[in-house]
């Protein structure tokens, strides 16, 4: 079974009960679960998603997704070759103008020949990504 990428968008979804996307993401992160898939994240979504809980009731969250992605060899540090690959999209204003850890995350996806990402973020689509929720 194929890997699934883990995106900032995704992960706030189902920590934030007040998140717009909740019920969507929750649901099909727990489908996820259920199917054993295995789910990676790069350092650069794991810091994004510590800026945005910094404040918040589920920052505690974040300390636990490290951890597990730790244990399991899951959390990505990427390539100085991904870097150079996501700052030339970056400059191109591929996938719709995407942000530079976007685009990291797509150079990351297609390195290791991920296709679906734990998100509903447009970028990821523009960039020929298939969105889970």
């Amino acid at each position: 079974m194929t890997a699934v990428f883990l995106d900032t968008v995704g992960i706030i979804a189902v920590w934030d009960t007040s998140d717009q996307w909740h019920a969507p993401a929750a649901a099909a992160y727990e489908l996820l679960k259920q199917q054993g898939r295995q789910l990676l994240a790069t350092t650069p979504v794991l810091l994004e998603c510590g800026n945005a809980a910094a404040r918040r009731p589920y920052r505690s969250r974040v300390k636990v997704l490290r951890q597990a992605l730790l244990s399991e060899q899951l959390l990505i540090e990427p390539t100085p070759d991904d870097w150079a690959a996501a700052w030339d999209a970056f400059d191109r204003g591929e996938a719709n103008q995407a942000g530079i850890v976007d685009h990291l995350s797509f150079a990351v996806m297609r390195r290791l020949e991920i296709s679906e990402a734990f998100t509903n973020d447009q970028h990821f689509r523009a960039a020929g990504f298939t969105t889970l929720f």
